[in-house]
């Protein structure tokens, strides 16, 4: 019954993503002038073995060549030996010699689901089901896969799996970001090119091939570690960026914005990374944001035909002032004439900015008296004064404009000296007043700095030269002419490019942009029919991103990404905009156009309709974020194919990515999706928080402050991971502080847990069977017939279980559905188990084998419901227990078939492929480059988009034409099966979630062992306070409460309180008074403390005087008022005490508690102990020890056994060989085997060990002899 019954044939991971290998070979063998003459899939198979028995020596020569004997290692080892023992305890459990792997029986599952094809097998059984549409955002290959990759595709499996598993097909894409700046940045790193000279120099075609041969870099690890986590998605009908039927999708989107004159050509100040030498959007100039220390200086700007008196500018960006033309002041503020006569010159400068903290002056100099104010006045009246230029540069050009005062209300009084200097190439605000007043024109904008971040030619004096290595020797050139007031340094927050992580600056750049703005309104409708969680991130964040947001400029100055497709005349007065190839080719004559990358298309022209000429192609490039933005259309190459089922499926049910996603893919599919159609693209929307690293800071490669997700997954399996992350904060939206010890407890609260009740179900379950001489089975389609109180009570929470998982699940509320199902396996072990063990095993001896069977068919269908809803959070170990239970469930272990027969086509020869598609009216023409390509039956089969592309087969919609003919041959032989629904049983996956039964309903039931727990969990409390064991029996238990229905449940299960609690005597009743019992309130300070702060004290001390009833009302209503501040019960913020105050002359000792859940419930324990109840305590204490020792020989509950008992000779022998002379026949009992004492007869001790017992140190030896 172990794991060990999964005899699969094994294939090669990732067998598909190997399939353009195979066209290679051919290919090679052909240019080589050989013939293939073995099939491809035997040369594979012939590999795959060389490749293993490769594996297998180097893995026998490393463990030789292993040193020996080393000390340190030693001593390592023995350091770390007790960690990680009990570690591999946590993640396995051992049964008959044997240790139970997770991860293991993971990989096992993987080969499994390999063999019977199963995430294909489950798209196949779906198929004319009601579609739950999902999009997939999609990564880059150019990085491994991370921490927040996985959560988000755990987020993104779980919804799909439960979409499938609830009655929906859901096709699951697979989509990789292949263009923009982080495919660029790699190769300029590579390459060392600086620019966009070195790419001219070297070629575009040169340079978008090294691009392209990278953007798939760690494409085997992304699909390794996808595949590993247990995430159905389909790699091989992916979609990629690079596609160029992806590509023209994006142009078509684009054309409808322009139809709609949404695309706009401007010179804007734009965000701008000169390691990239490209202009940014402006959320993506927001995602990263550092620490910097830069130089401040105040300059000095001589008014002219005013003799020593000058306007002052305060910067942090010295590099600037080469460009100044302007200096600008606020028309509405005060100014003011400074006279300093140290200086022997007058400054015009802000009033509020003169003297103080940050200003023009200090207060110390203020108080020395080092400047006069002499006369103020607003801003207004210094508007039209002209100033000498700090540099001479553009006088010849700007002589006539320029160096004169402007005013804008964009100038405030809470920093610098309230006159801010104007350099309309890299400022927004200037470039926008500069413009406004005249001072430059939009087509000629001075700006002396290159794409690179170097001074041109403009500005001779520091040519070359980076701006930020300029800051100083400009300072130095002002100072020597007198034009430098004062200067220092600051610590501030500045915005840095998130590829490359350099400096950011703003500098002007032709660009094109979207009209954003003009669609806010419609953005926010849109939004406001989508569904978020957490919602806060909707209403709030993105909300206020919307109402702010400006056009989006979405053209990029490079190379290697999906082209602007726009030809123009030189003077942009006539622009067409193309909207597909046959577009393209019908407009330029241009025929057989295969790519559109730049290296592609650049040279083609259209002939002008206005007589200018042939028209060009601008340079630019689209963002990659509107590529991104566009998948919804272009993975579905929308509208060229497929068009009417996309627009049936479109908005999408449901994506998810991260938090920082906010300003990134959720916005620009939102303005795309409004713009195109005017709504949203998608209807619900999960936005996971941060993973960070366990101290809370950023995860960092270069720090190694995370452990690697490979090495997590190996060391306790993807389930344990994906629980944990979707049980943790992180899928609400918030942060979480990733730590492996959290990964590990998954597996001691769930997994651990789960595994042993399985095991002692089919443990129970074949001992059933082998009494009965039949097998069990039971019919999950039927209502269990037991009557057993217990059975009810299980089922009946497992419906609402069930009833709450559906709930959350459909509200996207993954956070609270894993907490649920976590306690219902509790309640199943810790409750359910415990109480019917002997049931379970036939030991009950009331109702003989139908109350065994009844109990069995509970319990199994239970495991059976607990395997169907975890199995979108845990597919692993979800399919391995329902593997286990297959055979007891009545229609598993009746089915035939299986999910994915092979079929016939797959034993053709390369004439019988040839063959068919010569037969084959669609395909006929591609018969030949099957024949050439020496295609056999196993190779048809396995075809791919990659197969078809290496073949010459370009064009996607022929590609797919012919997919779609050779998955006909797989369909004709499992149509059969999947008809009759055989295949169904081979998989969880394939099966149906449940739903609640209305049969197993039952509240009352529930409500009453929810009050017989509360007890139970009340008595364990009392018990650990006082110090006093389970296995010592207590005189009396007493339940108070007033409540009838409380009462009446508490004596309904008495019996099992009894049994739990070990108990003597169970009284209810509905009176306090008999018992004394006091109540008490106590604030809680802490939380208290921190809302209410000075007024604490006083609540607390009125907190502690209320009365009785006062605190039966707080405990009824939930809440009270004190001191006009509302405390509640569900923040914690009042304590309640319960006392049972003791008769002095009485023999009891009660002591008090109540269960938070159930105030309404007072637990008296009377926790005096007789000798009586000692020796018997101690007697049970000695069966525990037996068993302990039991398990260490590694005995099972079948193995003969004789047990001798003898007391050490100590000074608590006398008492303890009492014990055992008085209780050795019910030791004997309790423990099914025959117990001896001192004068037991002799035997060969298979263990043997003193052991102490009680409190008071008495030691027993314990002896086992196997008979």
């Amino acid at each position: 019954l172990g794991i060990h019954f999964l005899e699969v044939e094994t294939r090669p991971a990732g067998r598909r993503s190997e399939s353009r290998g195979r066209m290679a070979d051919k290919e090679a063998a052909a240019a080589a002038g050989g013939e293939v003459e073995v099939s491809l899939n035997q040369r594979k198979k012939l590999e795959k073995k060389r490749l293993a028995e490769e594996k297998k020596a180097a893995k026998k020569k490393a463990q030789a060549e292993k040193p020996q004997g080393d000390g340190q290692k030693k001593k390592d080892g023995n350091k770390d030996k007790a960690v990680k023992g009990k570690e591999k305890e946590d993640q396995g459990q051992k049964q008959g010699g044997e240790q139970f792997s997770f991860p293991k029986t993971e990989e096992e599952m993987l080969e499994y689901w390999d063999k019977i094809s199963a995430f294909e097998t489950s798209l196949k059984l779906s198929e004319g089901k009601p579609e739950f549409t999902f999009y997939d955002g999609p990564p880059f290959a150019t990085g491994k896969p991370h921490y927040g990759h996985i959560l988000a595709g755990t987020i993104k499996d779980v919804v799909c799996r439960y979409a499938h598993q609830t009655g929906h097909f859901v096709e699951r894409k697979f989509g990789w970001d292949t263009h923009g700046l982080p495919v660029e940045f790699e190769i300029d790193k590579e390459h060392k090119i600086s620019g966009p000279a070195d790419v001219e120099k070297m070629g575009i075609a040169q340079y978008n091939k090294l691009c392209r041969g990278i953007v798939m870099r760690y494409s085997g690890e992304w699909k390794e570690v996808v595949r590993r986590l247990g995430r159905w998605i389909d790699f091989e009908d992916d979609y990629k960026t690079l596609y160029p039927w992806f590509m023209e999708s994006v142009w078509w989107v684009f054309s409808e914005l322009f139809k709609k004159n949404l695309v706009y050509r401007g010179f804007r100040v734009m965000p701008f990374s000169t390691a990239l030498a490209t202009p940014l959007s402006n959320f993506e100039a927001n995602q990263e944001f550092h620490e910097t220390k830069d130089p401040w200086c105040v300059a000095n700007f001589p008014v002219i035909g005013e003799e020593n008196t000058m306007f002052v500018a305060w910067t942090t960006t010295p590099w600037t002032l080469p460009s100044n033309l302007a200096l600008c002041v606020n028309p509405k503020m005060e100014y003011c004439r400074v006279k300093d006569a140290a200086k022997g010159c007058t400054y015009i400068v802000m009033k509020a900015r003169v003297a103080g903290k940050g200003c023009l002056y200090s207060e110390k100099d203020q108080a020395a008296g080092k400047f006069e104010i002499e006369k103020t006045f607003l801003g207004a009246e210094l508007v039209g004064m002209k100033y000498e230029p700090l540099f001479d540069y553009f006088v010849t050009k700007h002589g006539d404009t320029a160096w004169r005062v402007v005013a804008d209300e964009y100038v405030t009084d809470d920093s610098g000296v309230g006159v801010v200097h104007q350099a309309p190439a890299f400022g927004e605000d200037d470039f926008r007043v500069c413009i406004r007043e005249g001072i430059i024109t939009v087509t000629d904008v001075p700006c002396p700095v290159d794409d690179s971040g170097k001074f041109t030619a403009d500005v001779p004096d520091f040519q070359g030269q980076y701006i930020k290595d300029a800051d100083a020797e400009i300072l130095q050139v002002l100072g020597k002419r007198g034009r430098l007031v004062s200067k220092g340094n600051l610590t501030h927050r500045d915005a840095f490019c998130w590829r490359s992580g350099t400096r950011l600056v703003r500098k002007t750049v032709d660009s094109w942009f979207v009209k954003v703005t003009d669609i806010i309104p419609g953005l926010l409708e849109s939004n406001e029919k989508t569904y978020w969680v957490p919602e806060h991130v909707k209403e709030k964040r993105f909300v206020n991103w919307l109402q702010n947001a400006r056009d989006w400029n979405i053209s990029r100055n490079r190379f290697w990404g999906t082209p602007i497709p726009l030809w123009v005349s030189e003077d942009y007065e006539e622009v067409v905009c193309i909207s597909s190839i046959a577009e393209l080719e019908e407009l330029s004559g241009v025929k057989g156009i295969k790519d559109l990358h730049r290296e592609s298309i650049d040279h083609i022209t259209i002939p002008s309709k206005k007589g200018k000429g042939d028209l060009k192609r601008v340079s630019q490039v689209f963002d990659c974020w509107f590529e991104s933005g566009s998948m919804p259309y272009a993975s579905r190459h929308y509208p060229f194919e497929k068009k009417e089922r996309f627009e049936q499926t479109f908005p999408a049910d449901f994506i998810a990515e991260g938090l920082d996603q906010t300003r990134g893919w959720f916005y620009t599919l939102t303005v795309l999706g409004t713009a195109l159609f005017g709504k949203s693209p998608f209807k619900n929307l999960i936005v996971n928080g941060l993973v960070l690293a366990e101290d809370g800071s950023k995860m960092s490669k270069s720090k190694k402050n995370y452990p690697d997700p490979t090495l997590v997954i190996n060391e306790f399996g993807s389930d344990a991971l994906r629980c944990y992350l979707m049980n943790s904060p992180v899928v609400h939206g918030q942060e979480l502080a990733f730590t492996k010890k959290g990964v590990q407890q998954n597996i001691k609260d769930l997994f651990l847990p789960w595994l042993n009740a399985l095991r002692f179900f089919t443990a129970s379950a074949e001992e059933y069977a082998a009494k009965e001489g039949t097998p069990f089975v039971f019919d999950s389609s039927a209502k269990c017939p037991s009557t057993n109180v217990t059975d009810k009570w299980l089922l009946a929470f497992a419906q609402e279980m069930i009833e709450h998982y559906h709930t959350e699940m459909k509200a996207y509320r993954l956070y609270t559905v894993i907490p649920k199902l976590f306690g219902f396996v509790e309640q199943l072990t810790n409750w359910y188990i415990r109480f019917n063990r002997k049931r379970l095993k036939g030991e009950a001896g009331q109702d003989g084998s139908e109350d065994t069977r009844n109990a069995l068919w509970c319990l199994g269908e239970v495991l059976y419901t607990q395997s169907l809803v975890m199995s979108p959070f845990a597919p692993f170990f979800s399919e391995y227990a329902y593997l286990q239970l297959r055979p007891y469930i009545l229609a598993a272990s009746t089915s035939q078939g299986s999910a994915a027969p092979a079929p016939a086509a797959a034993e053709w020869s390369v004439q019988q492929v040839s063959d068919w598609f010569a037969s084959n009216v669609a395909l006929s023409d591609y018969a030949h480059v099957f024949e050439q390509n020496k295609m056999t039956g196993i190779d048809l089969v396995d075809l791919t988009h990659d197969d078809l592309s290496s073949m010459g087969v370009e064009a996607c919609h022929d590609r797919k034409a012919i997919l779609r003919e050779t998955a006909k041959l797989s369909q004709e032989n499992t149509a059969e099966a999947n008809t009759c629904g055989a295949c169904i049983y081979d998989s969880i996956h394939f099966q149906m979630l449940p739903q609640p039964n209305p049969d197993y309903h039952d509240a009352v039931i529930v409500r009453a062992f929810e009050v017989m727990k509360s007890i139970v969990n009340s008595g364990r409390i009392i018990r650990d306070r006082a110090t006093i064991p389970i296995k010592y029996p207590l005189r009396e238990l007493v339940v108070i409460s007033k409540n009838n229905d409380i009462r009446d449940y508490a004596w309904q299960l008495q019996s099992y309180i009894e049994e739990e609690l070990n108990i003597q005597v169970f009284t209810v009743t509905p009176n306090e008074e008999s018992y004394n019992v006091q109540v008490r309130a106590q604030a809680n300070n802490r939380v208290l403390g921190k809302r209410l702060r000075g007024d604490a004290k006083k609540v607390s001390e009125a907190v502690s005087k209320l009365t009785k009833e006062e605190i039966e009302q707080f405990q009824k209503d939930g809440k009270i008022e004190i001191l006009g501040h509302v405390l509640t019960a569900a923040d914690s913020e009042i304590e309640i005490s319960y006392e049972a105050v003791n008769d002095g002359a009485s023999e009891t000792k009660f002591l008090a508690n109540v269960d938070l859940g159930q105030p309404e419930l007072v637990v008296l324990l009377d926790c005096a102990q007789s000798e009586a109840m000692l020796m018997e305590g101690t007697a049970r204490e000695v069966c525990s020890n037996v068993q302990k020792l039991r398990k260490e020989a590694k005995l099972t509950p079948k193995d003969a056994i004789r047990v001798h008992l003898t007391a050490e000779a100590d000074g608590s022998a006398t008492k303890l060989s009492s014990v055992l002379g008085k209780f050795l026949a019910k030791i004997g009992d309790d423990l099914k085997s025959e117990v001896v004492g001192d004068n037991g007869p002799a035997g060969e001790m298979l263990i043997e060990r003193v052991v102490d017992i009680g409190k008071d140190g008495a030691k027993v030896k314990i002896g086992i002899v196997r008979l």
